[in-house]
């Protein structure tokens, strides 16, 4: 099979400037295609992130101690990885690997469910620590790391990424490290200032950690294709020019 970034033997010693054509692979003078509308959306969720990170500082006596739960955790990972996914949709470069990506969905969803739908595990350390004076500080922290985080990392999945990139062995891979951290805070409580979670908490968080992963993945596959719009003037594959 013939590597298009090699120049053939005829081509190779050409001179002038059809010689400079031919010796330039095409994807040096391919056009770029960039996605403002997605770059700030995924800048929004930036936002949102970090706006309810401060908010849930305030609404604390220990900031530092915020560092140890896993929703503060995941949203860190959330705005990290939606600023990068905007600069690179802004520049027109490739996205973000769906490794880490993906990821987001179930690290932000865990949080989420054990908040609205298991209440016993909201005391946990996956969630936020209980504040000091509860009031508004405390609820619009809630409502973005809790909601809007999550369910804009949601909308961004499906409407502005190409569906069937994830593979099997990210059903492994993203469970990892919630996984050892729920055998860190069962063995050690303490360090995360949150009470060691029950036998069957705990077995309800390893389950829904292992399913969560598989339940994306799956969606992943059945998925319709969004109707993105780029800035090529012919489809990526071989063919006439629209």
């Amino acid at each position: 099979m013939s590597d298009p970034t090699r120049t053939s033997q005829s081509t190779r010693h050409a001179t002038g400037p059809a010689g400079a054509a031919a010796r330039t692979p095409a994807a040096a003078v391919a056009p770029t295609s960039r996605h403002p509308l997605a770059a700030a959306f995924r800048t929004l969720i930036t936002v949102a992130a970090l706006t309810g990170l401060l908010l849930a500082a305030l609404g604390t006596a220990g900031p530092a101690q915020l560092l140890t739960r896993f929703t503060v955790q995941a949203n860190i990972a959330a705005a990290l990885v939606s600023a990068c996914s905007a600069h690179r949709a802004w520049t027109g470069r490739r996205p973000v690997s769906p490794r880490l990506s993906g990821a987001l969905l179930p690290f932000l969803s865990l949080p989420a469910l054990l908040h609205y739908v298991l209440p016993a595990a909201d005391s946990t350390a996956f969630t936020l620590p209980a504040a000091t004076a509860p009031g508004i500080t405390q609820a619009l922290s809630h409502q973005l790391l809790y909601t809007l985080t999550p369910l804009a990392t949601l909308a961004d999945w499906l409407l502005l990424t190409t569906p069937r990139g994830f593979r099997l062995s990210y059903a492994w891979q993203w469970p990892a490290y919630p996984l050892l951290y729920l055998a860190f805070t069962v063995a050690f409580p303490a360090t995360t200032g949150a009470p060691s979670p029950t036998v069957t908490t705990a077995l309800t968080l390893g389950l829904a950690l292992c399913a969560l992963p598989l339940i994306t993945i799956g969606i992943d596959q059945v998925r319709p294709a969004p109707r993105l719009h780029n800035n090529r003037i012919s489809p990526t594959g071989i063919g006439p020019l629209k």
